[in-house]
């Protein structure tokens, strides 16, 4: 995607949630904390600790999360998290459902190349920080390995995962798809109906050497 000036940006849509004190996280992260480290009447600036997951609030997984041996976000170039997105629209799923390649393709007739992104928008945003955000749809991994084979490098969810999310199940058979094959998954991503099907869109990480990092999504209208 060639670079936009400022004057051909017409708007920008954050989507990403707010990383705030004591916030939702994936079962098992680290908690949260966010608190005063300095005090600017006292200390003469103000300065905040912040203690915090790698995959904390709206995300970037790297191939490394779960691939031995796979690269970090130390390889992953800017280049590869700004282009075009499709956003595939999956609305009326039910709790804990699993949907798969026709799914997907009877509501969206996904193209025979599909952008490096793909976005998936199942409407379950509205549970972050909700009990019911544990039981979300999953996305059935032979989905996932056609969506790569179409070309996709990114997949985005506004899920805590693509996989179904539990606390003794350690299968992660969408993040052994995508992430084996060197391609990324965001997680967590909101906002998604305040933009169109086919969009621009950009993940800014923390330039973290690690698994994963807490990104600034956003889509450029």
């Amino acid at each position: 995607m060639p670079p936009r000036s400022p004057n051909e940006v017409s708007m920008l849509c954050a989507l990403s949630h707010p990383i705030t004190d004591g916030m939702p996280v994936y079962p098992g992260d680290p908690t949260v904390r966010i608190d005063a480290a300095l005090d600017l009447q006292h200390d003469g600036v103000a300065v905040t600790r912040l203690r915090l997951g790698s995959h904390t609030g709206t995300h970037i997984d790297a191939p490394s999360h779960t691939v031995v041996g796979g690269r970090t976000m130390a390889d992953v170039t800017l280049d590869e998290l700004v282009g075009d997105a499709l956003v595939v629209r999956m609305p009326e799923l039910h709790a804990g459902s699993r949907y798969g390649w026709d799914e997907l393709n009877a509501l969206t007739s996904v193209p025979a190349r599909v952008p490096s992104i793909v976005v998936i928008d199942t409407g379950w945003a509205r549970w972050f920080g909700d009990p019911q955000a544990t039981s979300h749809p999953a996305l059935d991994p032979t989905a996932a390995r056609e969506l790569c084979a179409r070309g996709m490098r990114i997949l985005a969810v506004d899920t805590l995962s693509p996989d179904p999310t539990t606390e003794t199940d350690s299968a992660f058979p969408v993040h052994e798809v995508v992430l084996g094959g060197g391609g990324l998954i965001v997680e967590n991503i909101r906002g998604l109906e305040l933009i169109p099907d086919h969009v621009s869109i950009g993940f800014f990480p923390l330039r973290l050497n690690g698994d994963g990092a807490p990104v600034c999504a956003v889509a450029f209208l």
